[in-house]
């Protein structure tokens, strides 16, 4: 369970691929700044928060901790698409309460 928001930034990132440089430049700042936030030497601004929430498809709530909840937006696909969606993680949930 990642509790902070340095490792949430981190994590984030690395799932996505990204270096910091990727990240500093998709938000015109430095790359020192985002390895200063990834070892909690400094927080990023609040506009900073809401830019990587929007990079990551994340909701600030989660990248500040909040919730560990991880939303994705299914809004843009049709009906059968969403019912497939929605199956689909059921059925993982259902397995994985399964085999506690």
């Amino acid at each position: 369970m990642i509790l902070n928001v340095a490792d949430r930034i981190r994590y984030m990132r690395e799932k996505l691929g990204m270096t910091q440089t990727d990240l500093a430049n998709k938000l015109g700042i430095s790359r020192s700044a985002v390895n200063a936030w990834e070892m909690s030497l400094s927080f990023p601004s609040l506009s900073n928060i809401v830019e990587m929430a929007r990079i990551f498809h994340v909701t600030t709530d989660y990248l500040l901790s909040f919730i560990d909840r991880i939303t994705v937006d299914i809004t843009d696909l049709g009906n059968e698409e969403r019912e497939v969606i929605i199956k689909t993680v059921n059925c993982l949930q259902s397995k994985n309460s399964l085999s506690k």
